[in-house]
Order: C-alpha cells, then sequence, then structure tokens
C-alpha cells in the first residue's frame, strides 16, 4: 500500500510539474490581452497596438489592447501585477511605471521587479518641450529668456518623465513653473493647444505629428544629445547641462509566469521588431527599435530603479 501511494504522488507531482511545460508548447489557447496603463494615443498606446497586431497574426489569437489610465500608470500596472500569471495578461510598461514610480509615490500598490516578468524591451524614445504657436518664444533661447522674465509659467505632465522634465526646468534651468497632474500626456498637450497652460512634455511619438500640424511647437528635447527623430530641435542639456529624460517602453507578463510563455512571447515580439518595416512603422510613431530579451531587461529595470529614483531626488520632487 505504501508503495502504492509513493508511485501516486510521483506521477501526481510529475503531472502537476510538467502542467506549464504543456501550457507554454500549447501557448495561446485564447485571447490575449495588453494593458497600457496611459490613455489612448499616448507613446505606450501606439507601441502595444503594433505589436497587438503582429502578435494576432503569429497567435491566431485575438490580442486586445485595454486602456487603463491614472495615477502614473500604477492603476493598469496593478491590474497586471495582480492577474493571473499565464501569459494571457501582459503590461506595456515604461520607465514610469517601472522606474520613477518608485520614488514619486510613497505607497506603491506593487513592486516594478518582484510583480513582474519582464517580457521584452521593445523601443525607446524621448520627450519634447511643448508650447503653443502662439507662445512668444520661437526657439530654445528665446524660451529661456521669456521663462526667466516671467516666472510661474504653468505646466502639465502626465508621466512620471514629463513630470521629472519639468522639474528639470526648475532646477537646472533656474525657471519657475506651477505644475498640474494629467491623466496622461495627450491630455496636458491638449490643454497647451487650448491656451489653458504654458507648456508640456510630450512623447515623440505624440509630439511630432503635432509639430508637423502646427498645432504645437517643439522648443526642444530630452535626449542626452540631438534625436535623429527631430533633427531640427536641440537638446535642452545644451542650454541647461545635465538634463535628460530617455524613455523606454516594454511588455510584462506577471511574475510566476512559466519561462517558456515568456520566452515563446519574447520571441515573436523580437521576430517583429527585427523586421525593416517595423523599424520603419515605430520611428513614424515616434520611437526607436531597442529591444532587450527577458533578463537583460530584468537587470535594465532594477538599474532604472535606482536612476530614477536618484534623478526624482535631484528633482526636488517629493512623493505623493
Amino acid at each position: 500500500m505504501r508503495l502504492r501511494n509513493r508511485l501516486l504522488a510521483v506521477l501526481f507531482l510529475s503531472a502537476v510539474v510538467s502542467l506549464p511545460a504543456l501550457a507554454a508548447d500549447d501557448f495561446p489557447q485564447r485571447p490575449l490581452k495588453i494593458i497600457v496603463p496611459f490613455p489612448p494615443g499616448a507613446g505606450p498606446d501606439n507601441v502595444a497596438r503594433l505589436i497587438a497586431r503582429h502578435l494576432q497574426d503569429a497567435f491566431g489569437q485575438t490580442v486586445l489592447v485595454e486602456n487603463r489610465a491614472g495615477a502614473l500608470g500604477s492603476i493598469g500596472a496593478q491590474e497586471v501585477a495582480r492577474s493571473a500569471p499565464d501569459g494571457y495578461t501582459l503590461l506595456m510598461g515604461t520607465n514610469t511605471t517601472h522606474a520613477s514610480n518608485v520614488a514619486t509615490f510613497r505607497s506603491l500598490p506593487y513592486d516594478p521587479v518582484k510583480d513582474f516578468a519582464p517580457v521584452i524591451r521593445t523601443t525607446t524614445t524621448a520627450m519634447v518641450l511643448l508650447v503653443n504657436p502662439k507662445f512668444a518664444a520661437r526657439d530654445l533661447p528665446q524660451f529661456l529668456d521669456y521663462a526667466r522674465a516671467h516666472p510661474n509659467l504653468t505646466g502639465g505632465y502626465g508621466s512620471g518623465a514629463s513630470q521629472i522634465s519639468i522639474a528639470q526646468l526648475q532646477s537646472r534651468g533656474g525657471l519657475s513653473v506651477v505644475a498640474a497632474s494629467y491623466r496622461g500626456v495627450p491630455q496636458a498637450m491638449t490643454d497647451v493647444m487650448a491656451g489653458v497652460i504654458d507648456l508640456t512634455f510630450g512623447d515623440f511619438s505624440v509630439a511630432i505629428p503635432q509639430m508637423q500640424g502646427g498645432t504645437l511647437r517643439g522648443i526642444g528635447v530630452t535626449s542626452a544629445a540631438r534625436n535623429e527623430l527631430t533633427p531640427g530641435l536641440p537638446a535642452l542639456s545644451e542650454a541647461m547641462p545635465g538634463f535628460e529624460a530617455t524613455i523606454w517602453y516594454g511588455l510584462f507578463a506577471p511574475a510566476r509566469t512559466p519561462a517558456a510563455v515568456v520566452d515563446r512571447l519574447y520571441a515573436e515580439c523580437a521576430k517583429y521588431l527585427a523586421m525593416p518595416e517595423t523599424r520603419t512603422k515605430l520611428a513614424d510613431v515616434g520611437v526607436i527599435v531597442a529591444p532587450l530579451a527577458p533578463t537583460e531587461f530584468g537587470a535594465f529595470v532594477k538599474s532604472e530603479v535606482v536612476r530614477w529614483s536618484a534623478e526624482v531626488k535631484a528633482a526636488g520632487i517629493e512623493p505623493q
């Protein structure tokens, strides 16, 4: 009897251990969902929808994109962190959700390292300092002169990077800006266009079309040097040494998602990002392909938590 019970126990454990592998081999068997923790039209949303379209074709399963905006991305990130670890619910995370939020919130409802399984860093980009076309200054030197002569300009931010960028205008540029929080970057841009506020920082993906359409004017970029996607704009660091806010996007699954499922998702996303036509499509929405595999991406996120926490502290931002 004891031998029989032991055999049954071994068979049971073997079956349980093999379940994730079997599930991974057959993955996916039903629709997937990518949660974007920012509004429709924001940079992460644009990238998520392109990737979702490819995964849908590759997997033969519907891949939905759902926007869960609010609290600088922490609402959507929390939802994914609490989802079943099976690879069917993914997050399009950013340096806001997985780095700067650690320092900008006193109590974050998730751990960006422990609660997620990194799948792939997809892209990098930067932001543009944007003003209304009727704003008195037309370029960076004029902007700085005007801002120093007119304290208490009004600004809006809809992400951690845009919040830190506004803070850097004050700490590195010696400017006075009264800043307000928005649900997302597009909402802040809308208020700049309407003349409600003076300035904001927009991701390339949403800023470039508005600049091309003449509804917003770009003053400078937040990358450390001039960017290939906006060759006509100076880096803000040229006039404010040390000014830098590079942005990244990437896919995450909940922690404890089977490694084989993560690898399957990574392989398909990496294949898509390697296509020349993909690079063109992503450049059209203002981002540069910059993939990192799961292990490298995980190490990168840990380093980003340290870096952005230092940036938040240096900018004098008080945790919410």
